[in-house]
């Protein structure tokens, strides 16, 4: 089913005083998601400067990426929910305004503990606000190719904020300072807020239920305390009680998450939702690929700087075609699904993907650009752009009216969850590998071995999609067509 039911809700609310045109409120939305997307990747190429300028640690660089990252998996539901029951248009208002007080509070903090606590409330905006940037896009744009282009255009959006952090990050720090790469988001972030304030229209499919608080506190801490049990074993092992505790509590967390769901009248994340083998096949594929792909802005961002000797503003200018190259293959997905439906496309993508991520294993110390970063960095992304958009339109096809906002979030959900655990896994593979050492040729080594066990979770994710995902075709309205 599909939100029809919510376009003409949303049309009764905005009778009066005149429907806004849908280019804008597609912008309008795809900037919100544009912002949040972008600040997952945008720190990366700042990530030498704030050690030097705050003291971080190591392992203190990987909580710059993932307490934001965490904050905004674990709430994401809790944000989708919220607006499916108060309203699109007052959670993303909410959400951006905190996201843009974060970002003030991040670019102005003078202890690296400021700086980490500013990236989670970051996060948390972000969850509140990223569910309703899909859920108003598809509330104003009736089902068919119509709405088929309009989410590959919020997923070039989006992926292209991810790609983009990189140039945008290091420009920011070569020109002004570390602290910009958050300070930029306030001006942006109050022009987009002044005019959705002023021109989005409302929606929302409220039944009067609860928002399952304890259910997002749950997910969050289990998924914290997991990443953090992770990044232990770089230094302490698999086996030391410092590594298996918050293991043990992080799967516990999350086990208690799944009984609280199962039993609360109003669940974050109603479990029957995933019995629908379209929602849930492709949410798993997203894990899957997230873990991988989320590291990749990472890892090339460090390698470009801390082996081959890169500037912030080389290092983001090096990215610049894997950038165009998502942003390629997102708009190509819409055109291609019509031949090969969904599941072929978005297997197809994956593939291609993790060949560049086989062809970035190869790097070395004194690598070229054109081989060690460009064109694997274009075939990374060219197929994360291909495999998306089907993915997306594959979850949100399976959802009711109601629930909406909900499978929203699980989207973006699946995917930064993935990626902040695989981050985690990543980064720990690639310390082991280094074993400390900080020459050009150790970080290497460890760099390489990541994206190679990033190459086998593709393929893994592959599978899954061509044993998993419906086969449906886009030709069937859009990506409407039934499940075979």
């Amino acid at each position: 089913m599909t939100p029809m039911l919510e376009t003409a809700d949303t049309a009764a609310r905005i009778s009066r005083r005149g429907a806004p045109p849908t280019w804008l409120v597609v912008t309008l939305a795809c900037a919100g998601q544009f912002l949040v997307v972008l600040d997952v990747s945008v720190v990366n190429v700042a990530l030498p400067s704030m050690r030097a300028a705050l003291g971080l640690s190591g392992p203190g660089l990987q909580w710059v990426v993932n307490a934001y990252a965490i904050a905004f998996a674990g709430f994401m539901l809790f944000g989708g929910r919220a607006g499916d029951l108060y309203g699109r248009k007052r959670m993303f208002l909410a959400g951006l305004g905190l996201f843009t007080l974060a970002s003030l509070g991040g670019g102005l903090a003078q202890e690296g503990w400021q700086l980490l606590a500013a990236r989670a409330v970051q996060g948390l905006g972000a969850a509140v606000l990223a569910p309703s940037t899909l859920t108003i896009l598809t509330a104003a744009v009736p089902e068919g190719p119509a709405r088929a282009r309009a989410i590959a255009t919020w997923t070039a959006v989006g992926a292209g904020g991810g790609a983009a952090g990189g140039l945008v990050g290091g420009a920011l720090v070569d020109g002004l300072s570390w602290r910009w790469v958050l300070l930029i988001n306030v001006p942006v972030g109050a022009v987009v807020l002044l005019g959705s304030l002023l021109r989005l229209p409302e929606s929302r499919a409220g039944d009067g239920r609860r928002l399952d608080l304890p259910g997002a506190l749950l997910v969050t801490a289990g998924l914290a305390t997991l990443a953090y049990g992770i990044s232990q074993t770089e230094t302490r092992g698999w086996t030391a009680a410092a590594t298996l505790l918050p293991l043990a509590a992080g799967l516990a967390l999350i086990g208690l998450f799944l009984v609280v769901e199962a039993r609360t009248a109003a669940p974050l994340m109603p479990l029957g939702l995933l019995r629908v083998r379209s929602v849930a096949s492709a949410n798993a594929a997203m894990f899957l690929c997230g873990s991988a792909m989320f590291c990749m802005w990472f890892f090339m961002t460090l390698y470009a700087q801390n082996v081959l000797g890169y500037s912030p503003l080389d290092a983001g200018l090096a990215l610049v075609p894997s950038s165009l190259a998502v942003v390629l293959g997102s708009k190509l997905a819409p055109r291609l699904m019509t031949v090969t439906g969904e599941r072929n496309l978005a297997a197809l993508g994956t593939l291609v993907a993790a060949a560049g991520f086989g062809w970035q294993s190869a790097m070395s110390a004194d690598g070229s650009y054109l081989t060690s970063i460009m064109f694997p960095g274009i075939l990374m992304m060219l197929g994360a752009g291909l495999a998306a958009t089907p993915l997306a339109a594959l979850a949100t096809s399976g959802a009711a009216p109601g629930e909406a906002g909900l499978v929203s979030g699980l989207v973006n959900t699946s995917r930064t969850m993935g990626g902040s655990l695989g981050l985690a896994v990543l980064s720990t593979v690639a310390a082991s590998r280094s074993a400390g050492s900080e020459t050009p040729q150790a970080l290497t080594q460890g760099y390489a071995l990541a994206f190679r066990a990033g190459a086998g979770v593709l393929v893994a994710g592959a599978l899954l999609m061509w044993v998993w995902l419906p086969r449906r075709t886009a030709a069937h309205g859009g990506g409407s067509g039934a499940p075979a």
